[in-house]
């Protein structure tokens, strides 16, 4: 006989934000291609509350030099993707992922000209 324990109060699992099979193939795609371009070299992949975030990193022992972010709440105002940049500032936001990505395949498309 199994038993399956669900705790109540603060021990409770919480909602999670994640990223679907859809957008992660999306974002994995863009991630492959950087890091066969030699730009990008680690990611990290977090599912919190209220956001979910793909963080991409040059070294793996340094901090992201990109965050791709999902925030469910931001659905109806201005999106709920964006790029973040390593010093915090927004890059592009909206409501289509592949849309929002086109900043960093900006990116690529430097790497593979020099």
């Amino acid at each position: 006989m199994v038993m399956h324990f669900q705790p109540n109060g603060p021990a409770a699992r919480t909602e999670q934000v994640a990223f679907d099979r859809r957008e992660l193939g999306v974002i994995l795609t863009l991630y492959g291609r950087m890091v066969a371009a030699g730009e990008w070299r680690d990611y990290g992949i977090s599912h919190l509350s209220d956001v979910a975030v793909f963080a991409i990193f040059r070294r793996t022992a340094e901090h992201p030099i990109y965050r791709i972010e999902k925030r469910p709440r931001l659905r109806d105002k201005q999106g709920q993707y964006s790029v973040i940049g390593m010093d915090g500032r927004i890059l592009k936001r909206g409501h289509d992922l592949k849309t929002v990505l086109r900043v960093l395949e900006r990116k690529l498309i430097r790497a593979v000209e020099s």
